[in-house]
């Protein structure tokens, strides 16, 4: 199992406050993870999405912390899930009080700091459409060098064979948790006739020329609120070729943003 031990040092809320002028300097990235309490299935935790994102910080920061003097933040555990309010559990934000979250956040620890650097990571696909418009906002009120990282989509390993598209608590997902957090992965909670129905996916999800407000209870592209393969198929190595695929990745954007000048 991948283990996310970085130095204490690193981790901004660790810190005791008077050294946070003297550790962290102009060069310094800001490392925020964004998450979401949304349902994945019967058989993954409300939080996946953000126990991904902040390990996946924490693993960032253990590899790259040094030469690239990352800090990693405490995490945002609430996204945009609408997609997912069909569920119990699914706590949501709307868009102004994401966006006013996270200017507030972001604000408050540009204050609070020298840095001026900002890495994002973004652990839920339904933040994507917003943040990436809310770079420019974050880069021209704040004059700060920012990216998103979306660890998933960042990785080259595909992993699961299946003709139905990996969108969200399929094989990649619960094979991210079995590594991460084996813990909270209950695969015997899915029904034992457990049928992977990704047949309309393709068209309300993915398709890059239209865009239609699609809902993980719809039955055509999901089953039990699974769109993807069966979780069953899942591995904790396949869930850590995945990481490391998408933490060798993250070297280049890494290398680009602390050249970047805000």
């Amino acid at each position: 199992m991948i283990r996310a031990d970085g130095p204490a040092a690193r981790q901004y809320g660790r810190l005791a406050a008077p050294r946070v002028l003297t550790e962290l300097t102009t060069e310094s990235v800001l490392c925020l993870p964004i998450g979401s309490q949304e349902q994945h299935g019967p058989h993954l935790p409300l939080n996946t999405d953000t126990v991904i994102a902040e390990r996946f910080t924490d693993l960032l920061v253990q590899r790259y912390g040094e030469p690239h003097d990352l800090w990693a933040l405490p995490a945002i555990p609430y996204g945009l899930s609408l997609e997912h309010a069909w569920s119990p559990g699914t706590v949501s934000l709307r868009i102004a009080s994401f966006m006013s979250l996270l200017h507030a956040v972001v604000t408050e620890h540009l204050g609070a700091t020298p840095a001026r650097r900002l890495l994002i990571i973004n652990g839920h696909g339904g933040n994507r459409g917003i943040l990436e418009p809310a770079l420019y906002e974050l880069q021209r009120t704040h004059a700060v060098s920012v990216c998103v990282i979306h660890p998933a989509s960042l990785s080259t390993v595909q992993g699961g064979g299946e003709t139905v598209p990996e969108i969200h608590a399929g094989i990649r997902e619960t094979a991210m948790m079995l590594e991460l957090a084996p813990e909270d992965v209950h695969l015997d909670n899915l029904p034992a006739d457990f049928t992977a129905n990704g047949a309309e996916a393709k068209r309300l999800v993915l398709d890059r020329g239209t865009s239609w407000p699609w809902t993980s209870g719809d039955t055509t592209i999901a089953t039990c609120g699974v769109i993807g393969g069966d979780p069953r198929r899942a591995t904790a190595d396949a869930g850590r070729a995945i990481l490391n695929s998408a933490l060798d990745a993250a070297g280049h954007v890494l290398t680009h943003l602390t050249n970047d000048s805000p």
